[in-house]
């Protein structure tokens, strides 16, 4: 990890750059509500990921679903009554993305990577994704506003997917 550190600290637009490295067995054995998100956002430079497949079912990206919305809402009233932080709203809208991904792929079977093309995929539009690629363009933190309905969209999501 050292050596491959300090080779991608001498690249030009070393901030840009993102990655994870990791063993065989280790991903076997990660948790698999974790495997959905990774498998199908990760692009893998050496291998594959297909091992990976086996361990994600409908079951297991409903999980996802379910720990992503409980993080972001836990997080999110947090911050409302405590940090008080547009840095991290900034970051649960973000995190909420991800989760609408898991979304939609539970809903109808297909994954898709761009946030902008999810959102158009969506009817109608998600107020929660349209900040993310407002936020993401440099618009300002309404941090009240922002807060709540991120809150209140979280809280649908943990009932909606509840474990039955």
């Amino acid at each position: 990890l050292k050596v491959y550190r300090d080779m991608l600290d001498t690249l030009p637009n070393r901030d840009l750059i993102c990655g994870f490295i990791s063993g065989k067995n280790e991903l076997l054995n990660w948790e698999t509500s974790d495997l959905f998100q990774f498998y199908y956002d990760t692009t893998p430079i050496k291998g594959s990921l297909d091992c990976l497949l086996e361990k994600i079912d409908k079951q297991t990206v409903k999980r996802a679903i379910r720990i992503g919305a409980c993080n972001i809402y836990h997080a999110c009233v947090h911050n409302f009554v405590h940090e008080k932080s547009d840095d991290i709203l900034r970051s649960l809208y973000k995190s909420a993305a991800f989760v609408l991904q898991a979304v939609w792929f539970y809903e109808t079977g297909k994954y898709i990577k761009s946030k902008a093309e999810l959102q158009n995929a969506i009817t109608p539009p998600s107020a929660v994704l349209t900040n993310v690629q407002e936020l993401k363009n440099g618009a300002s933190v309404k941090f009240e506003e922002m807060s709540e309905l991120l809150l209140n969209w979280a809280k649908t999501i943990i009932v909606g997917y509840k474990e039955r």
